[in-house]
């Protein structure tokens, strides 16, 4: 009872909470779902294998944009599952964290661009249309108004971008992916138009938004263990 108690109180507190709530022995948990949802769950598992089968992307490159996605989600298990299924697929430790600063300078850049609707709101000469392509004419305003840290974001941009271990026509197709799993419609056509550029193919691109979306399904349903474990406690 003190156990519980202290641990209700540290969690209302603090983020020590992650120490209880997030435990790798709870994925077992998903095991039950086969008998409580078991057409859910088979569905599941089908979209799933669908998704991360050898396509115009190989195997390896969707569990590396598969753990790109999952820092967005921010779905421990998802991370701890796709890492070692992408470390399977030969992916290396360093093009898993090139991928990553990836997702970090597109979550950037969502916060960046949607500062032109910030602009707008501001403006008596704003359309009624919140998203436009030509909103992006107005990000330097916030180069004008706080020009170092633009100048810093534009930096870490451009070097999380740079070809590396991997190439740059990957990354702009993991940014689509993460584009989608952040819902930033600026993201999503800044970096297709990018990726089309470095020679990406309309299927390698739907394959990558594929990945974000069955992500973005992971994460609810992997989080369901947490669920299974409160309901359980005493």
């Amino acid at each position: 009872m003190f156990f519980s108690i202290l641990s209700n109180l540290l969690c209302g507190l603090t983020d020590v909470c992650w120490f209880w709530a997030y435990k790798a022995s709870h994925k077992d948990h998903l095991n039950k779902l086969k008998d409580l949802v078991p057409d859910q769950a088979q569905a599941f598992a089908d979209y799933n294998a669908g998704v991360f089968k050898e396509g115009a992307l190989s195997k390896k490159e969707k569990e590396i944009i598969a753990v790109s996605v999952a820092h967005v989600t921010q779905c421990p298990y998802c991370i701890d599952t796709h890492t070692k299924n992408a470390k399977k697929e030969g992916a290396e430790l360093g093009e898993l964290v090139e991928a990553v600063m990836v997702t970090s300078a597109v979550e950037a850049g969502g916060a960046i661009t949607h500062s032109t609707n910030m602009h707008n709101a501001l403006s008596d000469e704003a359309g009624d249309t919140l998203y436009e392509r030509s909103n992006l004419k107005n990000l330097n305003q916030l180069g004008k108004h706080a020009k170092d840290g633009f100048q810093g974001y534009s930096g870490f941009n451009q070097a999380a971008m740079q070809e590396g271990k991997l190439s740059k026509k990957f990354k702009e197709i993991v940014a689509v992916a993460v584009g989608h799993a952040t819902l930033c419609p600026y993201c999503i056509d800044v970096h297709t138009k990018n990726a089309d550029k470095q020679g990406a193919t309309n299927e390698e691109l739907a394959e990558a938004v594929l990945v974000a979306s069955a992500l973005l399904a992971g994460g609810s349903y992997a989080h369901m263990v947490n669920m299974i474990e409160s309901f359980s406690e005493e």
